[in-house]
């Protein structure tokens, strides 16, 4: 029986390579405290199918390298898009005028 993990694409700058991250909510054994824990995972994406942010499904196979030892299955929901803030939020935002521009209005 091969492991099959559910996760989040995080890279796929290398070429048919993806990292995934796995998310998983667990229980501290003497506190009973629960935390998440995020594990990451080098997959094998032979067709450059699966993009950052994608839900994908990976599984088990031989060691393809020496840290990938899982295979792309299959995208089961594609990224909606990514939000991307501007650097210099100044130019948006409204500003207060300073005591030098009141000086130059007078």
């Amino acid at each position: 029986m091969t492991k099959t993990l559910t996760g989040i694409v995080t890279s796929d700058v290398a070429d048919k390579t993806i990292t995934i991250t796995v998310t998983s909510r667990e229980t501290h054994p003497i506190y009973g405290k629960q935390y998440t824990v995020g594990r990451k995972y080098m997959a094998h994406d032979e067709d450059n199918i699966a993009k950052k942010g994608d839900k994908v499904v990976i599984s088990e196979v031989r060691p393809i390298s020496k840290r990938k030892s899982f295979k792309l299955d299959s995208v089961i929901e594609k990224a909606r898009g990514t939000i991307e803030l501007k650097d210099d939020i100044a130019d948006i935002l409204p500003t207060k005028p300073s005591k030098e521009d009141k000086v130059k209005e007078e």
